[in-house]
């Protein structure tokens, strides 16, 4: 087999570009029957009130793809500049043009913007007159929170789609599109299952980056096979593709459970360089960050509590930051929060409290609210001895004052017992006081 069999052609992820909606892997979500990516779709070119819209999601799920199906199929003129390289004035010429084929020949022209969130508001506003008058059509994309990146008037008159990363399945199916598919590889190589998991793991919900390795793999393959079989593209091939090892992880499987079981007891045990690595060995395998995110927070109330109460907004944090920037920068901020949470004082308490609560609840241990503690406010309440007795803590000179607050059934129990750990040391000497005071 030739090691040139791809050399002079464009890139497998631009050969497989999907030339109509039903070619389109994912993004079910958007492209329903009656969906505004349908109805744009299905558009007369001629339409006099064609609507714009902002594509918003990661990389490789589909966003120059979806642009570039919606013209095909509604026979409009395609345009497509970058926001890279492109100006104000490569703008205005692109919507002169537009006025021109619109009103001299009845064309109208989809401008595809790619990395909207790059320009600046004087290159966004050379957009309006055009996209408010229907020269254009705009379809602009973006791996940034349009509400930070794009001017108030151009969202205002577009559309804002959000795309999803592609499942495991829509992935691997488009894989195996592009092996046998005579636009693709057409046959020329066959893929191992094991080969075909990593290169789903590995691209993480990006299609480009998942045809980008198959193809990489796909040339080494066959520049290594002599005989006239169809050689057979291996996990080692793919390995060799990325430069990187590829890790045994099932994000459904046993891996996926073990490794983050890890993750959270390194951290619950204060071993922080441990923590790091588990992080990194979700991080390389292509593990959901908003998983590892929410785990975090989890860790921060359920680990370390009140003994630094800190950890939660740090958690917190480190998830939003997630969600708000991405990968791969994201792995900084999940980095920030596991060193963080791995290395402060470490407390339970008010994770047992919550839960000997509930049990007491669920054993039916709950009893009636003290009659002090009832609600006055209603008609007839005081009538029933409703917050008779109740005695407002706020006219004691300490805040504090000798009252029941626990049911009957319940008096004296205690939930809550504050370790000696971190700034829990300060709660703990406070609640003993507390307490004393209540039961006097």
């Amino acid at each position: 087999m030739p090691t040139a069999l791809f050399q002079g052609q464009t890139p497998l992820a631009v050969r497989m570009r999907p030339t109509s909606l039903e070619e389109v892997a994912g993004q079910a979500h958007l492209l329903k029957p009656g969906s505004p990516i349908r109805a744009l779709a299905q558009a007369d070119a001629a339409a006099s009130t064609p609507v714009s819209v902002i594509l918003w999601g990661p990389p490789g799920t589909g966003k120059t793809t979806l642009a570039q199906a919606i013209a095909r199929t509604s026979g409009r003129r395609f345009v497509e500049l970058s926001a890279v390289t492109a100006g104000v004035r490569d703008v205005r010429e692109v919507m002169q043009e537009a006025l021109t084929q619109r009103d001299l020949y009845g064309v109208s022209t989809i401008l595809f913007l790619d990395e909207i969130h790059r320009f600046t508001k004087a290159q966004q506003d050379a957009l309006l007159p055009g996209v408010e008058n229907g020269w254009v059509v705009l379809i602009a994309a973006t791996t940034e929170n349009p509400s930070f990146s794009v001017i108030s008037p151009l969202l205002s008159r577009s559309l804002l789609l959000t795309l999803q990363p592609l499942s495991d399945d829509d992935l691997g199916a488009l894989v195996d599109r592009a092996v046998t598919d005579p636009r693709g590889l057409n046959g020329s190589v066959e893929l191992a299952d094991d080969a075909r998991a990593a290169l789903v793991r590995l691209a993480s919900g990006d299609a480009r980056r998942a045809l980008t390795a198959l193809e990489a793999a796909a040339t080494i393959t066959l520049g290594t096979t002599d005989d006239d079989s169809v050689p057979l593209v291996t996990a080692e091939a793919i390995a060799q593709a990325v430069d990187r090892a590829l890790l045994r992880y099932d994000r459904q499987g046993d891996e996926h459970y073990d490794v983050i079981s890890a993750f959270i007891k390194s951290i619950r045990g204060s071993d922080v360089d441990a923590a790091v690595h588990y992080l990194a060995r979700m991080i390389e395998a292509g593990e959901d960050p908003r998983f590892i995110a929410r785990r975090l927070v989890i860790s921060a109330a359920e680990d370390i509590g009140l003994a630094d109460p800190q950890a939660l907004q740090i958690a917190v944090a480190a998830a939003d930051a997630v969600a708000f920037i991405g990968m791969p920068e994201g792995r900084i901020p999940l980095a920030e929060a596991t060193v963080y949470l791995a290395t402060t004082a470490k407390s339970n308490a008010a994770y047992l409290a919550i839960d000997q609560a509930i049990a007491d609840v669920r054993k039916g241990g709950f009893g009636r609210v003290p009659v002090h503690l009832r609600d006055a406010h209603y008609p007839g309440a005081k009538r029933l001895g409703h917050g008779k007795g109740y005695v407002y803590p706020h006219d004691s000179d300490i805040g504090i004052v000798p009252q029941q607050y626990l049911p009957d059934d319940l008096r004296g129990r205690r939930y809550y017992e504050p370790t000696a750990h971190g700034q829990e040391r300060d709660v703990q000497a406070r609640l003993e006081k507390i307490r004393r005071i209540l039961e006097a």
